[in-house]
């Protein structure tokens, strides 16, 4: 009864919803919360360095059930899965994972979800912070297919770090721990089903537990913990200094509806040469012809160490005049750095540019650098 009140205390109504993790995580020690995908996610277990160093040597375990599922069946589910996605998913198997991009009709990105393929006429996407399953409904309406859309009882959480796997093994036996990344299987734990998938928003090893009956989210928390703690596995949050070192991307930070692909550095996840079609196909071909005016590059920043990550969009300056805006910025203990994510003028991307950054009145220097800063080539999330 203690932590029903407890949470009283970051309530907004009813039309914001708890997770099935909100109590367990109350319990141990969750201080704030945000509100993602009209759902509250844990932000705040104390000191975030901690955090990020639990993360990077041991394990971390994470709410983030508001990664909600928008769910496809039916006979046209495949292709109307396509539709909606720029990425060619012709050769994604039963049991893959893939990170794609939703644009509209405009090339404009609206979510970048998780793809889980469960069958052939069963997926789930596993959306960022915007509003998928309204966005597919009204798309399903004039698409002439046959399909259901919804969303399913379905809870992830995040099991990441070096020592995930050991945690892993010891919580669910050897099997899970042989899945390659991105990569999922299904799972029965003592009649409770879950999905538990290679995947994570950490760039580091890990895993995420989907569980599919959201009333046994308290006692899997619980399970995972008691299991784990002396391993090194502790209660935490989504790293944002974790994520801004791996240059992973914050839908409505970093990008937004404004937005395409190509200024994000994501030519990857767009196929415009593929068969099939998809919406914002020709807008997007239309821009990677002519090319784009602005692109997300990543900065170092001189000065004192940033405390937390910036509540505000930061300008950045060349010779007097906006050329960009910082839109993510924290300061890297293993790094020893301020370091940020920038959408800057095409002019002034290239490496080596120098730049003043206007920091709520504070000027600092700052220069362009390579993204991601560390990990470039994603060695420790895909290590075997």
């Amino acid at each position: 009864m203690a932590h029903e009140l407890e949470f009283a205390h970051f309530s907004f109504g009813t039309q914001v919803r708890k997770s099935p993790y909100s109590d367990a995580a109350l319990r141990w020690g969750a201080k704030g919360f945000s509100v993602y995908n009209h759902m509250y996610i844990p932000r705040d277990f104390g000191d975030p360095e901690q955090n990020f160093w639990n993360l990077i040597n041991h394990a971390t375990l994470a709410d983030v059930s508001v990664e909600r599922q928008v769910e496809i069946t039916g006979p046209d589910a495949a292709k109307f899965t396509q539709y909606i996605c720029s990425r060619d998913l012709s050769k994604c198997e039963v049991g893959q994972c893939k990170y794609l991009l939703i644009t509209d009709q405009e090339g404009g990105i609206i979510n970048d979800p998780i793809l889980l393929k469960l069958a052939e006429d069963h997926f789930w996407l596993s959306i960022a912070d915007s509003d998928v399953l309204l966005w597919a409904r009204g798309v399903a309406v004039n698409a002439g297919m046959d399909v259901h859309l919804s969303e399913p009882d379905v809870s992830p959480l995040q099991l990441q770090g070096p020592k995930s796997r050991d945690i892993l093994r010891a919580c669910f036996g050897e099997e899970p721990t042989k899945l390659k990344y991105f990569r999922f299987m299904e799972y029965d734990w003592h009649g409770v089903p879950l999905i538990i998938s290679r995947t994570g928003w950490s760039s580091e090893l890990g895993y995420e537990i989907y569980l599919r009956d959201g009333s046994a989210g308290g006692r899997l928390w619980e399970y995972l913990l008691d299991i784990g703690y002396s391993m090194g596995l502790r209660p935490g949050h989504t790293s944002g200094i974790r994520r801004i070192e791996a240059g992973m991307l914050s839908y409505h930070a970093d990008m937004t509806l404004a937005n395409n692909p190509f200024e994000l550095n994501l030519d990857r996840l767009v196929d415009v040469d593929m068969e099939a079609d998809f919406i914002g196909k020709e807008a997007l071909a239309r821009i990677k012809e002519k090319g784009v005016k602005q692109r997300l590059v990543g900065l170092e920043i001189e000065g004192v160490p940033f405390v937390g990550t910036n509540d505000f969009f930061w300008p950045v300056m060349k010779d007097g005049a906006q050329v960009g805006t910082v839109t993510s910025a924290v300061y890297s203990p293993r790094l020893e750095k301020n370091i940020a994510l920038c959408m800057l003028s095409i002019e002034h991307t290239d490496i080596g540019t120098e730049l003043i950054v206007d920091k709520l009145g504070e000027t600092r220097g700052g220069v362009v650098v390579p993204i991601p800063f560390f990990d470039p080539k994603k060695k420790l999330p895909a290590a075997n």
